[in-house]
């Protein structure tokens, strides 16, 4: 059996190949704690899907899940640059 394969490689990098931009690193930045709150309540919520969940579990889901509220509340109230309103 013969395998075909590129006989080259490819000169040009495809655009999903090359580096964040300043723009998206920034981006990502401004988002960060709306991701780690978001990443907290699935760890939450992982940690209980083999078992019933103790009072201590849905406490810690419950706050988590504050905690997601609130970044994504102070993400929203943010301006379109990352940075708060001046009303």
């Amino acid at each position: 059996m013969r395998y075909i394969g590129a006989v080259q490689a490819v000169v040009t990098a495809a655009e999903f190949d090359r580096e964040p931009s300043a723009a998206d690193l920034a981006a990502i930045e401004v988002e960060m704690p709306a991701i780690v709150a978001d990443v907290e309540l699935l760890d939450a919520q992982i940690a209980v899907l083999d078992r019933v969940p103790s009072p201590f579990d849905a406490r810690r889901i419950r706050r988590a899940r504050r905690r997601v509220l609130v970044a994504r509340r102070e993400l929203e109230n943010r301006g379109p640059f990352g940075s708060p309103e001046v009303a």
